[in-house]
């Protein structure tokens, strides 16, 4: 097949546009390469660079080749930005979104993975299904729900076929290819930054949550086994019109599980700077991925929180700046 991967320079979408290629699939990445690197785009793919917000060079280059589908990654992240200015994700996340389902339509395109998140669920004691309520508790949750609520549409209208893959906290790494955020805001690389003695101390924030040690619980899912489970969609949408799945190990694990985690595989003692609570955390948010095990066959192949910080470390150690020289 032919891909089109929006945001293939960073941590989700280079991995995603490796793997393609290397099952044989041509790869364009198009990257606007704000977050992303170009040092990330794999060998082997097309680069554009240039940003969702340009019409233009989008409608252009989804011109130039025949697409069998596009997959989705780019996107601004963070949940606490999102609550500081909403304004940055409602134009780059949503508005962007929009023009690239169009763009992709009237060039032919059929199929559309879309890169989501199980922040468009409500916080919940127990594992979310796909049938949990729907209720971010932030602008960045918001936006992956409206642009999946417009690809419904377009199914609907135009037949569009395509997936919405529900994640939380991608992490891990692969041989030569980590998770590298400017600025970096995600606990494990900044957990892992401390043992490289890069931070003084990792930051929790809040530690008043109803959790058994008072913090937040997340479901983590190593990059390799998310990939994977992006490939499986794509080649189920062949068939199928529309497909919604959670994807998560099923475990969650607290700030404080990760830290502890950390210190065992660094062997550094990562001392610890409490804070008050951020805008936009849920208390819990854990994925229940029976549906694509049952429907596709995906198992994690890494689902042990000390492999996924293990393979993370070996990256952080080899790559101390990420993917700056």
């Amino acid at each position: 097949m032919n891909l089109f991967v929006t945001g293939g320079a960073g941590y989700i979408g280079s991995a995603a546009a490796q793997a393609l290629l290397e099952a044989g699939h041509s790869v364009t990445v198009y990257d606007s390469l704000v977050t992303g690197y170009r040092a990330a785009v794999p060998a082997g793919a097309r680069f554009v660079h240039a940003d969702l917000a340009d019409e233009q060079t989008l409608a252009q280059t989804l011109a130039s080749e025949s697409y069998d589908a596009v997959m989705h990654f780019a996107a601004f992240i963070e949940a606490g930005e999102s609550m500081k200015d909403p304004g940055k994700f409602f134009r780059n996340n949503l508005a962007n979104s929009l023009a690239l389902i169009e763009a992709a339509w009237r060039a032919g395109v059929r199929r559309f993975v879309l890169s989501s998140t199980a922040a468009v669920y409500a916080s919940s004691d127990e594992p979310l299904t796909e049938d949990s309520p729907i209720a971010p508790a932030n602008v960045y949750g918001f936006t992956k729900l409206a642009v999946e609520q417009t690809l419904e549409w377009y199914c609907r209208v135009h037949g569009l076929h395509y997936a919405a893959l529900r994640y939380f906290n991608a992490a891990g790494a692969l041989p030569g290819r980590g998770e590298a955020h400017r600025p970096e805001s995600h606990l494990i690389p900044n957990v892992l930054q401390v043992a490289l003695g890069q931070r003084q101390a990792a930051s929790i924030y809040g530690t008043d949550y109803p959790t058994p040690d008072g913090t937040c619980i997340r479901d983590y899912i190593h990059i390799r086994d998310l990939v994977s489970a992006h490939l499986l969609a794509l080649d189920a949408l062949r068939e199928r019109e529309r497909l919604i799945y959670n994807l998560g190990n099923g475990a969650g694990y607290s700030v404080r599980q990760v830290i502890e985690t950390a210190r065992r595989v660094t062997g550094h003692p990562i001392p610890v700077v409490e804070h008050p609570r951020r805008p936009g955390d849920a208390p819990r948010l854990v994925a229940c991925s029976d549906r694509i095990r049952r429907e596709l066959g995906w198992d994690p192949v890494y689902p042990d929180l000390t492999d996924i910080l293990a393979s993370a470390w070996e990256w952080h150690r080899s790559h101390p700046h990420g993917y700056t020289p």
